[in-house]
């Protein structure tokens, strides 16, 4: 037999799928894995391969394998989701019957809500609760903090949320918008939300373009938002840049000031670098923003399923999430609405 193994990134597909501690190998030592082909081989010869969902390279790496079986693992979690899911089902087809098993938390992505729909799917659900290799006390701070919430109701309880009333952005908007190739692009810009303490808030890091034309039309590339030490924020955000080939770094200096700015001197003394204050409220930013996306002149190029949950679920009065607030700077930066009345430019 023929097994496909595919993860939101080739990482969790090893680390989670194959080595984790409730991965494959934890259960059935008599499975041998090469580790640098990332291939799983069974006693009775069946063979499984490893593939990751997160780059336009992955979805080339499923151009060709068949396979009798394939266990997509956090499906809804997968960048490029459309094109993988796509590409995987024109090899599925060995045996009489070919099979795919999907294992993931719920969110509202058109190939889970179809594949739902379909009559040929048989569905299990299991909450939280029911996992028993989670440790009580883990389970009852997770509760705790949790429960109730949209976020505790999606992680926790498993459900399938849809678009909240009330939120600036609906999935269907940035759905309909979505690319999976980029046209030639004008200028590229790494934008930050910072974070000043390691404990704190999550630092926003969204990797975003312009294309040329008369019509501009703005490309998000990359959500690389983190929880962690300024030192190393700065670091992903200079290896973001360079990686794009970006023209410069906007950062937000409400919090931190000068600060900002010398840390990422520190690791890269010539780094292009622009620093922004808000002058105004993060809605009053935000809706020029939402325009452009119902303008159809925003796309995300395939999918970051953490920054579309904030962005369909942040509503007024709510503290708007440092990735929507890195986004709304990103877009601002390449496609001024209001000549930067939302930000000073310092």
């Amino acid at each position: 037999m023929r097994i496909g193994i595919i993860a939101p990134t080739l990482g969790d597909a090893r680390n989670t799928c194959v080595e984790g501690e409730t991965g494959i190998l934890s259960f059935n030592r008599e499975v041998k894995f090469n580790r640098s082909l990332l291939e799983l081989e069974w006693p009775n010869g069946s063979r499984a391969q490893c593939f990751g969902a997160h780059t336009p390279d992955d979805v080339e790496r499923l151009r060709g394998p068949q396979h009798h079986l394939v266990w997509f693992e956090e499906l809804a979690a997968a960048r490029q989701l459309d094109a993988v899911f796509d590409m995987m089902q024109f090899g599925l087809r060995l045996g009489e019957r070919p099979r795919l098993i999907v294992t993931t938390t719920p969110r509202p992505r058109k190939v889970l809500k179809d594949l739902l729909k379909d009559p040929n799917t048989v569905t299990t659900h299991a909450t939280t609760q029911d996992n028993p290799h989670l440790d009580e006390s883990v389970r009852a701070r997770l509760y705790e903090k949790y429960a109730g919430t949209r976020i505790g109701r999606q992680e926790l309880g498993g459900e399938l949320l849809e678009d909240i009333e009330g939120a600036l952005w609906k999935r269907e908007l940035i759905e309909t918008t979505r690319v999976s190739k980029l046209p030639d692009l004008a200028r590229i810009v790494v934008s930050v939300d910072p974070s000043v303490t390691a404990g704190g808030n999550e630092c926003g890091i969204i990797v975003a373009g312009v294309a040329n034309g008369e019509t501009k039309h703005a490309y998000v590339l990359d959500d690389l938002t983190m929880q962690a030490s300024p030192n190393e924020w700065a670091s992903q955000v200079v290896a973001a840049y360079h990686k794009w080939k970006a023209d410069r770094i906007v950062a937000e200096k409400n919090q931190g000031g000068e600060f900002i700015e010398r840390t990422f001197r520190s690791i890269d003394p010539g780094i292009p670098y622009r620093g922004v204050t808000s002058s105004r409220g993060k809605v009053t930013r935000a809706e020029p923003i939402v325009a452009l996306y119902e303008q159809a002149r925003v796309h995300h190029v395939g999918a970051f399923p953490e920054l579309e949950d904030e962005m369909c679920s942040w509503i007024q009065g709510d503290e708007s999430p440092n990735r929507i607030d890195a986004l709304v700077q990103a877009i601002t930066d390449l496609m001024p609405t209001r000549k930067r009345e939302e930000f000073k430019i310092v």
